[in-house]
């Protein structure tokens, strides 16, 4: 053979190797040849002798003619390498070689079917080409494999055997041939681990997961689908790989939990069941995963603890919190909104965390709250019904919020007690005080502004706080009295109303009367109210026709009869 006549190489034909000669009977083959036609990047491991793999191959003739294929059958060959199941040149072939790597090989026909042939398909001593796909490859001995890529910061409790456990996951072969997913199902896969609900594998990869951990489960096919597979999309004998992260995780005997606390201090009361709480919350998932918060509404969630007005868990949650306190309560479905969710926020099977604010409570059976905070030493007239009472106040909410302060307009509230002119609580605290004195009220909504509140101002429900000082008083009337006289009332009292002397009282007359003997300190108007007022109801109440004008029939004194607050 002469190098510059004749040139040994290979020439591609129908994608596999074929030897030829120029002018010259072929070459004998000693051994298999292999050309790595693809690499993966990444050969986390290769083929030994005792594993089992699945491949794909094309079998050809140096001529280009095939013979055998496993694409035209639609199935993976399925075989353990180095144990004679193979022909001798695949089985030194195979070994060495990576999921996904593709080889062409070319063996000589001592190292496959030899003199005798394959029945009417292989002739003797041929030559075989293959182009080999390895798709997967498993040991007897594996067992489950798990790489954690993402490990959450805290990782305060992990999955346990008879645990619940929420997750998601891409599920593919180890070619990464994708046949199940979670995520394009938008549902989580929810169920218990290790009781048998799942394959074994995953039962086994799952534990000691932390929520929000993401790790790859690979499992060999008698920890998944084993010989058979599933049926549909994951054949016999697959190694199976899932991208797991998890979401949720709870057990049926959690209760609920209480965390991350600030307690305010004093603590002058904790919340009982029966009373009406007022909180802000954060609503979240385990995982973070936001769906609800009071915040956004800017709005205070407002209910009564301990009556079924709320889900179990933040019932038991809300008991013995503190006014102004923050808490973490964490609540297991089956205190919370159980297996189904709410439907559209709330999956099914959902550990709920709500981060909670307390902004005040009550109960019904309340009263007013007063605490003097200074009283005079000379204390001896006190407020009292009828009483024409001067104060200031500070009012905010329980946590400090502020309403109003008369001390930034200069000038004080003025009213009459027992007119009905402020709120009951606020009447109820003032009553006997001094001037001078100072008291600390605490008022409930039911003697405040109940369930409305006023808007932009109060919130619905609130619990009211005042610091009031008490900076004048003028003596009220008797009860139901407008007008008193100071002296003996003239026994030609209506004589002297009638200035035209025409036998009536005209409206004129009256007031100018009134008000004439007020200012000459014979008599003495209810403090508080406007003048005119009171003389136009004095007026009417004499009227007793409605003519305009009172006759001396028609006139009496507040000494004859109980109907009116008159004279």
């Amino acid at each position: 053979m002469k190098m510059n006549q004749c040139v040994h190489g290979m020439i591609y034909l129908a994608a596999l190797v074929a030897f030829v000669a120029c002018d010259a009977p072929p070459v004998p083959l000693d051994d298999i040849v292999i050309e790595k036609t693809f690499v993966p990047e990444q050969c986390e491991r290769a083929v030994k002798v005792g594993d089992y793999v699945r491949y794909h191959y094309n079998g050809m003739f140096p001529d280009g003619k095939k013979f055998d294929s496993s694409y035209d059958r639609s199935s993976t060959y399925n075989v353990y390498v180095g144990k004679k199941q193979l022909i001798e040149g695949m089985d030194r072939a195979l070994v060495g070689m990576c999921v996904n790597e593709r080889r062409l090989v070319t063996i000589p026909p001592q190292l496959a079917y030899g003199k005798e042939g394959y029945g009417d398909v292989i002739p003797s001593d041929a030559i075989l080409h293959f182009d080999v796909l390895l798709l997967d490859v498993w040991n007897p001995d594996d067992g489950i494999q798990s790489k954690t890529y993402y490990t959450p910061e805290n990782c305060s409790r992990k999955v346990e055997v008879s645990d619940y456990v929420r997750y998601h996951y891409n599920g593919t072969l180890l070619d990464g041939t994708l046949f199940d997913s979670s995520h394009t199902r938008m549902r989580t896969y929810d169920t218990y681990v290790g009781i048998g609900w799942l394959i074994a594998g995953m039962d086994q990869g799952l534990l000691g997961m932390c929520v929000g951990e993401r790790r790859i489960i690979t499992m060999p096919p008698s920890l998944g689908y084993g010989s058979n597979g599933d049926g549909s999309d994951i054949p016999g004998q697959a190694s199976l790989v899932f991208d797991v992260v998890l979401l949720d995780l709870h057990n049926p005997k959690d209760g609920v939990s209480i965390t991350n606390q600030d307690i305010p201090q004093p603590c002058l009361r904790k919340s009982v069941s029966g009373d009406f709480i007022r909180y802000h919350y954060n609503g979240s998932l385990l995982d973070g995963t936001f769906f609800d918060s009071s915040y956004s509404r800017n709005r205070t969630y407002d209910t009564y603890v301990g009556k079924g007005s709320l889900i179990g868990g933040m019932d038991e949650g809300l008991i013995g919190v503190c006014i102004g306190e923050r808490r973490r309560i964490t609540i297991p479905p089956h205190l919370g909104y159980g297996e189904e969710g709410t439907g559209t926020k709330i999956p099914g099977s959902a550990v709920l965390v709500f981060d909670i604010h307390i902004i005040d409570f009550h109960n019904p059976s309340d009263t007013v709250a007063i605490t003097t905070s200074y009283k005079p030493e000379v204390c001896e007239t006190l407020a009292k019904k009828g009483d024409f009472v001067k104060y200031h106040y500070n009012a905010s909410l329980m946590d400090g919020s502020f309403i109003d302060s008369t001390y930034n307009y200069g000038k004080t509230y003025n009213i009459v007690l027992g007119a009905n002119q402020v709120v009951p609580g606020m009447e109820e605290g003032l009553m006997e005080m001094c001037v001078g004195e100072r008291r600390h009220l605490v008022i409930p909504p039911h003697l405040g502004y109940g369930e409305r509140g006023v808007d932009g101002e109060v919130p619905a429900s609130a619990v009211l706080v005042f610091d009031i000082e008490m900076i004048e008083m003028e003596a009220g009337l008797p009860d139901g009295y407008m007008f008193i006289w100071n002296q003996d009332v003239s026994a030609d009292l209506f004589t002297e109303m009638d200035a035209d002397k025409d036998l009536q009282v005209l409206a004129s007359e009256f007031s100018d009367y009134i008000l004439r003997q007020v200012n000459e300190g014979k008599g003495r108007l209810a403090p508080g109210f406007e003048a005119y007022r009171i003389i136009e109801n004095m007026f009417s109440n004499q009227d007793r026709n409605g003519d305009g004008k009172i006759t001396e029939e028609e006139f009496k004194l507040k000494a004859d009869e109980t109907t009116h607050d008159e004279l």
